[in-house]
């Protein structure tokens, strides 16, 4: 019996003075194992299940399309949840609701945004005669007679499950992008990240279409547009290669340009 003695563990009892290194450090293992009990600590993926933030400020060049298109929102939600009205004017510093207001508490949705006020500016001492601004005329209830907004092949259809909330179109540098169909300019910028230079045209209270990627812009916030018209220039900008990238979301959502667009 003399001499320390190993852990029992039902496959009987070995003096520790017999047992080679690699029996001592695996025997270790596997008490330090036991020890630390169950499975090991999960690890969280923080690829899946982003929480969308609740709020957005409103920084200098968003509109109320830019940001319901950037957070995936149809634009008349967006202005219900901060109960802003048509025209659906915004300001920078304003803060906006992206999220549903508590059902239980619907007076706590974001509060009316009054600008502060600014000073009355002195009219210049020979101020020329301005033309009077042209009204705005009423969009459709209702588009009809969509066309493709510019020539070339299709290199990545609609899969919102790949991430591809639209179609790549292939083109040359500087080739004509035309509106898909008539409406009204709600946004022409850069702000929106990873879609370059992009215009959005609003054509009836359902529809919305984006050309992204461009190289130029022929048209600004405001401006009314025709099916076919141009409105800029395909290029490259937040992209690797020279494309049209293009969608049409209905009521926020985006669906496949190609149920629309004729067949060719």
């Amino acid at each position: 019996m003399g001499g320390p003695w190993c852990h029992r563990d039902g496959c009987g009892a070995y003096p520790l003075s017999k047992l080679t290194f690699p029996c001592v450090a695996l025997a270790c293992i596997a008490l330090l194992a036991g020890c630390a009990g169950g499975s090991p600590a999960p690890v969280k993926d923080h690829s899946q299940g982003v929480t969308q933030p609740t709020h957005r400020t409103v920084r200098t060049g968003d509109t109320l399309y830019s940001i319901a298109w950037d957070v995936g929102l149809d634009f008349k939600t967006l202005a219900r949840w901060n109960q802003i009205e048509s025209p659906y004017v915004i300001r920078p510093g304003q803060r906006l609701r992206t999220t549903p207001p508590d059902p239980a508490n619907p007076k706590a949705a974001t509060r009316r945004y009054r600008p502060p006020p600014s000073p009355t500016p002195k009219p210049p001492i020979a101020a020329a005669p301005s033309r009077k601004p042209t009204p705005a005329r009423a969009l459709p209830r209702k588009t009809r007679g969509w066309v493709w907004p510019t020539n070339g092949r299709v290199i990545a259809g609609f899969s919102p499950r790949a991430g591809r909330k639209g179609i790549d179109i292939s083109g040359k540098y500087g080739q004509a992008i035309r509106s898909a169909a008539a409406g009204r300019v709600v946004y022409a910028g850069t702000g929106l990240r990873g879609y370059g230079q992009l215009i959005i045209v609003k054509h009836d209270e359902t529809f919305l279409s984006a050309y992204a990627h461009n190289r130029k812009l022929l048209v600004k916030e405001g401006n009314e547009v025709i099916r076919g018209e141009q409105i800029a220039e395909m290029g490259r900008s937040g992209s690797n290669r020279v494309k049209l990238h293009f969608q049409i979301r209905r009521r926020g959502t985006p669906v496949d340009p190609k149920r629309y667009l004729p067949r060719r």
